[in-house]
């Protein structure tokens, strides 16, 4: 992809929103939100395969449909800052048989503050030699301006060079939020997009009573922008590194009132049933929190049974999703006891298909 014809743009997102809103209309709810995305450089996420000719390499990408394979120069759906060092690292990468032997992908991971981290996938076991070559590719980078680590990774073997993530630095709502991304971990692609997800969630619970439960926090991402607006807030996250970057980031943003459960939402649910016991938990007093609200972000599954049945209990529901099937088949359950006062479209991947829902559901009766 050399070229985005950023014109057909608008086009293509009204298509989203109209087909979002035929496929909720069942629910009857109010009026779609709209977040359009930037058209071009918005994702701070990037993978390539390396292919290599002769004693040149270069990127491909593969057409999912034809398997056909395209050489890449610049990506324009990329960050800008992705942009700029993808043939500075081939330039760095060329002259270096230590870095180019047997390296088959590159990944970016970029962040709106600027700070990026490349990692080396490689079919060969990685050596000193490697680490010497990378500390020197790191300072060539860094001489050219950007402010890049550097990653190795090969079978069984994960080599960093400085850091292995980034520090990135969200506004939103006036205010300025610090997160630590780690390279393989999930984060918002979108750093934008995430910004005015993060305002909007915002903006639907202020007001709100009580204490919130998050379900699959990841890095704390919607829990620090949400403590704010409630008295406490107890999240849950089963990835260790992502609880780790949570607690770092936590910290970071001087944040008092949140307290993060290394638990899947599955052994969540299990143990404010009372079905199972967890060390975890120790110390950890869950009768005292007066959660009103609760919010989701599931992968593209959803929530399982017992986990939206859990959901219908508050009075209040936050569900953000990346996958409107899903939640339309959960909603099928939870418009029993809930309706929809709010319905967002986050734009979070131009010209696909691909939608970001989100939902703000309040009990009937309430």
């Amino acid at each position: 992809m050399t070229h985005l014809d950023t014109t057909h743009y608008p086009r293509q997102l009204d298509d989203k929103a109209e087909r979002l809103r035929q496929e909720f209309a069942g629910f009857a709810p109010p009026a779609l939100e709209v977040f359009a995305s930037a058209p071009e450089h918005y994702r701070m996420r990037a993978e390539f395969r390396v292919w290599h000719q002769g004693d040149d390499l270069y990127y491909i990408m593969f057409d999912q449909a034809s398997k056909q394979k395209y050489r890449v120069e610049q990506f324009p759906a990329a960050s800008l800052l992705i942009n700029r060092a993808m043939p500075l690292l081939l330039e760095a990468l060329r002259p270096s048989p230590v870095l180019r032997r047997k390296l088959f992908q590159v990944d970016f991971l970029s962040s709106l503050s600027g700070e990026l981290v490349i990692s080396l996938l490689y079919h060969r076991q990685l050596d000193e030699d490697w680490q010497q070559a990378a500390r020197a590719l790191r300072t060539q980078l860094r001489e050219l301006g950007i402010v890049v680590d550097i990653i190795g990774r090969a079978k069984k073997q994960k080599w960093v060079v400085e850091r292995d993530y980034v520090v990135e630095k969200l506004q939103v709502a006036g205010r300025e939020l610090v997160y630590q991304q780690v390279e393989n971990s999930f984060t918002q692609p979108n750093g934008r997009m995430n910004e005015q997800m993060l305002a909007w969630a915002l903006d639907v619970t202020r007001g709100a009573a009580g204490d919130l439960l998050e379900l699959y926090c990841g890095n704390g991402n919607f829990s620090l922008a949400l403590a704010a607006n409630f008295r406490r807030v107890l999240a849950t996250e089963i990835s260790s590194s992502s609880v780790k970057s949570a607690q770092y980031n936590i910290a970071a943003n001087g944040i008092d009132n949140v307290t993060i459960l290394r638990m899947s939402a599955e052994e969540f649910t299990q143990a404010m049933r009372g079905v199972r016991e967890f060390r975890r938990l120790q110390g950890i007093d869950l009768q005292g929190y007066h959660c009103n609200t609760i919010l989701v972000d599931p992968p593209r599954a959803g929530l399982d049974e017992d986990t939206v049945r859990l959901v219908q209990e508050y009075d209040n529901i936050v569900y953000i999703s990346c996958n409107p099937e899903t939640l339309r088949q959960n909603l099928d359950t939870l418009a029993d006891t809930h309706r929809i006062s709010r319905f967002a479209l986050f734009d979070q991947f131009p010209y696909t298909h691909h939608m970001e829902a989100g939902v703000y559901l309040t009990k009937r009766g309430g």
